[in-house]
């Protein structure tokens, strides 16, 4: 009666199983510090965006101008103009962080950051 179908005793069967849930046990913690680690790493992503496409000029055609702004889950992240011209295009980057800027934004570029709030 104390033999498994096997034919182990019933002490060594509670001794494997023992040891099973103390590898899943094991196995949990390891997994919960990774996910730990990517929670925290993932807060860091440029994950929340807004773009913004525009004309600032009459003698250029189409919407070839556009502002990107790249938050983190902190509001930290930078805002991205590019201005295109016959000539050539320029591009200018302006940092954010805590969701606030660190100059004077256009108004293309404020609307392309409260898009990327708003994707919260």
């Amino acid at each position: 009666m104390t033999r498994g179908a096997d034919g182990n005793s019933l002490e060594q069967l509670l001794s494997a199983h023992v040891d099973k849930v103390f590898a899943v046990a094991r196995e949990l913690e390891s997994v919960a510090g990774r996910t730990s680690r990517l929670e925290e790493e993932s807060q860091r992503a440029l994950s929340r965006l807004g773009l913004v496409r525009y004309n600032p000029f009459e003698d250029t055609g189409g919407n070839q101008s556009f502002v990107v702004a790249a938050l983190d889950a902190r509001g930290d992240g930078v805002v991205l103009t590019s201005l295109h011209t016959r000539n050539g295009t320029r591009i200018y980057a302006k940092g954010v962080r805590g969701g606030q800027p660190d100059s004077s934004l256009s108004d293309e570029e404020t609307e392309a950051l409260r898009l990327a709030r708003a994707r919260e």
